[in-house]
């Protein structure tokens, strides 16, 4: 490693081109750069939905949006597209690219595009050798030696070059006029902050990852009735009509379904003493603002679970575990779908009774 170099690297370009939750994953290494290469300033390369995420953390000074074209999420577009990127990180003049990879991706098309930049210093984790394309490396050892959560490892990959922090937390800070936004929406809904209430999101981006409706339903149901406590749906505008199927005219249960953007629900998801969620990108900013979170943890991998803050991860064990399918290739979805709303209500139960006072907790 030519961590000396490192040393004097100032203007550095991180490349995380997946989602808003790997993203937030990835704030804690970014820290961890900020902190021991003192002066330098930190641009994000990411997916417009990963770059939605760069205003609300103070770790990233700078964002550049793109479409990969080797990324599972992107659409087509021209070559030029891929040219012209190259050509506006060689006019930056970074001097150092650091990837950021799970480990089933490979790290060697953005390191490619960065050796044609000119960025002097390349990091990355690799399973092959990248002989000139990365200047630095570490060798891939997952899933063959080990699994380490998604936090974890790129945290090992920057400590290779000598950057590390204490703090560790995920990054993400909530802008006051959103936070004051959350507090009026509570008192116009006629919700106490000070007793219990409950943010349920049922979406996720890959069906995979996504509870069953029909258990979502009787979920909210049995939650109403259990703690004689409001309920919170959030959602994106195509999710709407999924919640308010679920929610079924309950009149303690709140759509905001389509009507939040990220400073919000993130504003909402830091006052609320419990969110339940599917393993989605509300589930990593719940993480970082300090939110319990019963995770609905679908088994397409074990990498993303909720980062240092109180969880109960909920899953049925299955054989066709860690497939990496947005699409259950059995078609059974077992994972989730023997997950019982019992289960997630006790779940809750434990989490709240830990982290408000026990007598406000059950309905008389």
């Amino acid at each position: 490693m030519t961590v000396e170099r490192w040393q004097q690297a100032r203007r550095i370009l991180c490349i995380r081109l997946d989602y808003l939750g790997d993203v937030l994953m990835s704030t804690p290494a970014m820290r961890a750069l900020k902190e021991s290469l003192p002066g330098s300033s930190v641009t994000l390369l990411s997916s417009a939905g990963g770059a939605a995420a760069a205003r609300y953390v103070p770790e990233i000074d700078d964002t550049i949006q793109y479409c990969a074209p080797w990324m599972k999420s992107s659409a087509a577009q021209e070559a030029a597209a891929d040219f012209a990127l190259i050509e506006q990180l060689a006019q930056r003049r970074f001097d150092a690219a650091v990837i950021f990879t799970v480990y089933s991706q490979s790290p060697l098309p953005a390191a490619l595009m960065c050796h044609l930049a000119g960025i002097p210093l390349r990091l990355a984790h690799c399973r092959e050798n990248p002989y000139q394309l990365l200047t630095d490396w570490v060798r891939e050892t997952e899933p063959q030696e080990q699994v380490r959560h998604e936090v974890r490892r790129q945290l090992d990959l920057v400590a290779a070059i000598g950057a590390e922090t204490r703090n560790e937390r995920l990054s993400f800070r909530v802008p006051p006029a959103d936070l004051a936004w959350a507090r009026n929406c509570l008192r116009t809904l006629d919700i106490d902050e000070a007793r219990p209430w409950i943010i349920l999101h049922p979406g996720a981006s890959a069906p995979s990852r996504r509870y069953p409706s029909q258990h979502w339903t009787a979920l909210a149901r049995d939650l109403s009735a259990r703690l004689d406590c409001p309920l919170v749906f959030t959602g994106n505008e195509d999710e709407a009509a999924l919640v308010e199927q679920i929610r079924g005219g309950e009149a303690r249960a709140h759509s905001l379904a389509g009507r939040l953007d990220l400073g919000r629900l993130a504003a909402l998801l830091s006052l609320a003493p419990l969110v339940i969620c599917n393993n989605t990108g509300p589930a990593h900013i719940a993480a970082a603002v300090g939110t319990p979170i019963v995770d609905l943890y679908a088994l397409t991998n074990p990498q993303h679970t909720p980062w240092q803050v109180p969880n109960r991860v909920l899953f049925q064990d299955v054989p066709c575990r860690n497939c990496y399918k947005s699409i259950c290739p059995q078609g059974h979805h077992r994972c989730l779908a023997e997950v019982t709303p019992e289960r997630v209500i006790a779940a809750a139960l434990d989490l709240l009774q830990g982290h408000m006072p026990a007598r406000r907790l059950l309905a008389s």
